[in-house]
């Protein structure tokens, strides 16, 4: 049961590797091709391509199966293709001949198109939710601890002093950057390919600004042989977004598994939190961290496995385009939990009290006592002789005390500039648009 099938049987063996993993990860897809599927029999009907009656019944048992699978109540069968051509099986197996005109006007490749842009402006909306989740965790984390110091670090040896509220603060503000490439790959996204057909589109006179508003999207994939070559691009910018995202886990888990190490001790989790040794009863090991990192660095090479998978393809639809499912599904998978993980760790953390008052960090306080002597008088480069000299014959004596009061230091956090600015991409995605229109469509 093909919906490009004729009167010959294909090969098993052809079969079986073509369809690879379709239908397995087209279950994710089900409900959007079910959308798809409901703004175009709209739009047939308003073309006289089908008739009052059939679009209602069309639209009566599409909504069924739209139940359906909400209820996880849908599979594709084994002798079917993929979900597209499940849909449209059971539509017809359940009303009769309007079922097989659903497909008028459309191709299998643009029907792909907007599912995947349907399904991708799902999961971006579940990453920006679950990255804004954890940068409210690290933005109350840095107000909480913006008094506890800690050391900088440069070459990873002891520099300048810091503090958890900058650390904390520095990952938000990382993550808020992260979702100015996370909405670049929305407005991509949110562009309605229905209608494109096979690339070139149709002698069906279309209405695709109708389908377009139906969908909730902000406007089409105007040109048909461009909304076509979309495909493979959409998919490597919106890994890139995911690659920025994932930058900022990795590099906040180094820091946690150095921060957690018993030569650092600077903070600490739960025992329930960690893991133990199979010989060592002393263990306590961040494999959540660790996983987060490792997990976080494949979805870096994310972008390039994409690019690389697409490079040189003409215009035009190929089947190459297939397998970037099996590399970017599971990723939007794993980032999502890598951030769920993340906020609940941060939950449980807890922080080391007086770090600095250990006498191994008093170089720490060695550019403070320069600036110190500076704003006596003292030429800059005069004073960080006259410190260094010190340092060497052992005579120096640190002060212990932090003046930061410009913005963004450890005495000016700006953290509601930070939020602020997060709010400012946030309001961006325009998701209340979205919803409504997609709940219009199911109601």
């Amino acid at each position: 049961m093909k919906i490009w099938q004729k009167n010959i049987d294909v090969n098993q063996f052809v079969e079986h590797f073509t369809v690879g993993k379709d239908r397995e990860l087209d279950l994710q897809m089900a409900k959007f091709d079910v959308l798809g599927s409901l703004a175009h029999t709209q739009m047939l009907e308003t073309i006289n391509l089908l008739t009052e009656d059939e679009l209602r019944a069309v639209q009566l048992e599409l909504k069924n199966i739209y139940a359906e699978i909400e209820a996880g109540n849908f599979t594709i069968d084994n002798s079917v293709e993929d979900v597209h051509s499940q849909v449209e099986w059971l539509l017809t197996q359940r009303i009769g001949e309007a079922g097989k005109k659903i497909h008028s006007g459309r191709s299998r490749n643009d029907q792909v198109l907007v599912d995947l842009k349907l399904f991708f402006r799902a999961c971006i909306e579940d990453m920006v939710q679950q990255t804004s989740t954890l940068f409210n965790q690290l933005i109350e984390l840095s107000n909480t601890h913006k008094d506890r110091l800690m050391p900088g670090y440069t070459h990873l040896q002891i520099a300048m002093p810091s503090s958890f509220g900058l650390w904390f603060g520095a990952y938000a503000e990382s993550l808020a950057d992260d979702l100015e490439l996370m909405l670049a790959a929305w407005k991509i996204t949110n562009k309605n390919p229905l209608g494109s057909a096979a690339g070139y589109g149709s002698s069906f006179p279309l209405n695709r600004t109708l389908t377009t508003e139906l969908l909730g999207f902000e406007s089409l994939n105007y040109n048909v042989v461009y909304a076509q070559m979309g495909r493979g691009k959409t998919e490597r910018i919106l890994a890139q977004a995911m690659s920025a995202v994932a930058a900022t886990l990795a590099k906040m888990a180094m820091d946690v598994c150095l921060f957690i190490n018993q030569n650092f001790s600077f903070i600490s989790f739960p025992p329930e939190l960690t893991t133990g040794s199979s010989i060592m009863p002393h263990k306590k090991n961040p494999d959540v961290f660790e996983l987060i990192r490792s997990r976080c660095n494949k979805i870096q090479a994310l972008p390039n496995e994409i690019a690389m998978m697409i490079t040189n393809l003409p215009s035009g639809y190929h089947r190459d385009l297939q397998l970037l499912k099996e590399n970017l599904f599971p990723a939007i998978t794993s980032l999502n939990e890598c951030l769920e993980i993340a906020t609940f760790m941060f939950q449980n953390i807890t922080i080391k009290d007086d770090i600095l008052k250990d006498k191994k960090y008093d170089y720490l306080f060695s550019v403070e006592v320069v600036n110190d002597l500076a704003l006596q008088g003292v030429p800059f480069r005069e004073a960080y002789k006259i410190v260094g000299e010190q340092i060497e014959n052992g005579t120096f004596a640190p002060s212990g005390q932090i003046h930061h009061t410009h913005e963004g230091s450890i005495g000016n956090l700006c953290n509601e500039q930070i939020a602020a600015s997060m709010q400012a991409v946030l309001s961006q995605f325009g998701f209340e648009k979205v919803n409504k229109a997609i709940a219009d469509l199911i109601a």
